[in-house]
């Protein structure tokens, strides 16, 4: 019949089309699965407060090659500016209010940090 083969080989040609698109799709998945920790790694919570425009403790210690969760706890009625940049990062903390930084896993050392908007105010986090 004609025509008969033009279909089934276009079928067939669609066929394994799709079969190498899923297989590439799947096996990319799995590939990236593969190299995702066995488990992801706890991180470390370490609070600093800051107070009539001084952090309070003003040296703060942190482990090495974990992630740490930087709790900046502002009680102050004012806004105030966590900002670092050896930790290349800042984060506005409004009055009275609480901010979370979410920071890497860090090679010992000390890592300074202020409030941008009181720049009299500074502190430093020692990792360990």
């Amino acid at each position: 019949m004609p025509g008969t083969c033009t279909r089934t080989c276009t079928r067939t040609l669609f066929e394994a089309l799709l079969g190498t698109l899923l297989g590439t799709f799947f096996g990319a998945a799995l590939l990236a699965v593969s190299c995702l920790p066995a488990a992801a790694q706890q991180a470390a919570t370490v609070a600093v407060s800051i107070k009539n425009h001084r952090f309070q403790p003003a040296q703060i210690t942190a482990p090495a090659k974990v992630p740490i969760e930087l709790r900046v706890k502002n009680l102050d009625p004012t806004p105030m500016e966590f900002e670092s940049v050896s930790l290349r990062v800042e984060k506005v903390v409004t009055g009275n209010s609480e901010g979370i930084i979410r920071l890497r896993p860090l090679e010992p050392g000390s890592y300074n940090f202020f409030d941008d908007f009181n720049q009299e105010a500074n502190g430093v986090l020692v990792v360990r």
